[in-house]
């Protein structure tokens, strides 16, 4: 029985459907998570040598959003558990990488999928994030936003999160959770020094996923974060 002196409104048909998904990565799969931290140094050092020269080019900012999808794109190619889904007694290993990237609302957070990440550039990335963060805020996302992506990414860190466990955004077998920076002494070589340095998150699909290969995509992710120039070539 609800207290009349609360407030009752119905969900949203959008709101319904993350909440199921949410209930069937709970039930349905066997959800774990696995952590590392990143040095941010290289990456920030990046964006603050061409963030003037890249938004004159291309109308967009260069956000550390887009570094992200690149680096999980090279990882989940090394390791494609991360980017699958069980379909019966079948895994299906995804060749495309449609990614979700989580983008707050003033009614919540959503999930919309940003397609075919890994032949979008840098500019590319962001370009299709801002029109889906508008999407979003301006209330014009569809259902068919929201599916048929291939892994997720959240950002808790614009909110202060310095760590969490992310919920699969089933059926997908993979998240990464990103969170905030934070300066800290760290020991790089036998000096101490002052380094930006961010906490990550993975949950998967245990399933699917073991725990060498969650380990492995995440120390993935990480390495190419800390050499950027290495997704600049590939490598």
């Amino acid at each position: 029985m609800v207290d009349p002196r609360d407030e009752v409104v119905p969900m949203s048909p959008l709101r319904k459907r993350v909440a199921e998904r949410l209930v069937q990565a709970q039930t349905e799969s066997a959800s774990l998570t696995t952590f590392n931290e990143v040095d941010m140094t290289a990456v920030m050092e990046l964006r603050a040598k061409f963030k003037d020269s890249f938004e004159k080019a291309h109308g967009v900012k260069l956000g550390f959003m887009s570094f992200f999808v690149k680096a999980a794109v090279a990882a989940a190619r090394l390791y494609p558990g991360i980017n699958a889904e069980v379909i019966g007694g079948s895994i299906v290993y995804k060749r495309h990488y449609d990614f979700g990237i989580a983008v707050g609302t003033p009614k919540g957070l959503v999930v919309p999928v940003l397609r075919d990440c890994d032949t979008r550039s840098f500019a590319g990335i962001e370009q299709g994030i801002v029109e889906l963060a508008t999407r979003a805020k301006d209330g014009k996302l569809t259902l068919a936003d929201l599916s048929g992506g291939t892994f997720s990414i959240t950002n808790g860190g614009i909110y202060g999160s310095m760590m969490s466990t992310p919920l699969l955004n089933y059926p997908q077998t993979g998240i990464l959770g990103m969170h905030n920076i934070v300066k800290r002494a760290m020991v790089v070589g036998d000096a101490v020094v002052v380094r930006p340095m961010m906490y990550l998150a993975l949950s998967y699909d245990h399933r699917v996923v073991d725990g060498k290969e969650a380990v492995s995509f995440l120390v993935a992710v990480k390495d190419r974060l800390e050499s950027p120039d290495r997704m600049l070539l590939e490598a």
